[in-house]
C-alpha cells in the first residue's frame, strides 16, 4: 500500500505538517493531535479516490529539530558523542542555528537509526 509523506516542522505554537502532492496540510498544538489531524487532511484530500487510510499509511519526515523535540528521549549529546560529533555542532543543527548539509543529516539519521535498531534487537534478563 501506498505511504503518504507528511514533511513535519516545529511552529512557535506546535506542529505544521504537509504534503504539496495531495493538497494536504495541517497543524497540531501537540505530535498526538497533529498525527489525528494528518490522518484526517489527507482522508479528505483522497476523498474523491474511495480510499481511506490510518496512521500506518503515512511516513513522517521530520527536519532536525522536529524530531528531536518529538523525540525528547533521544539525548542528543549522546547521540553527538557516538557519531564523533561535536556537541555544540548538534546541538546548532537541533536549535535550527545552523542547517547540516545533506551529508550531515544522512549521518545523523544513520545514527539515531542504529541506535533503534539496537533497541529493537534488545532484551533484558528476568
Amino acid at each position: 500500500m501506498k505511504k503518504y509523506e507528511m514533511i513535519v516542522e516545529r511552529t512557535a505554537t506546535g506542529y505544521s505538517a504537509y504534503n504539496e502532492g495531495e493538497g494536504a496540510y495541517t497543524v497540531g498544538t501537540n505530535f498526538e493531535e497533529l498525527k489525528a489531524n494528518m490522518v484526517e487532511v489527507l482522508n479528505l484530500a483522497l476523498s474523491d479516490t474511495g480510499r481511506t487510510i490510518s496512521i500506518e499509511d503515512v511516513k513522517i519526515t521530520y527536519d532536525l529539530k522536529s524530531f528531536f523535540d518529538a523525540y525528547k528521549v533521544i539525548n542528543a549529546a549522546a547521540l553527538a558523542k557516538r557519531l564523533g560529533m561535536t556537541q555544540s555542532l548538534l546541538s546548532q543543527y537541533v536549535s535550527g542555528n545552523k542547517k547540516p548539509s545533506p551529508t550531515q543529516t544522512r549521518r545523523i539519521l544513520e545514527g539515531v537509526r542504529a541506535v533503534g535498531r539496537e533497541l529493537a534487537e534488545m532484551d533484558f534478563a528476568f
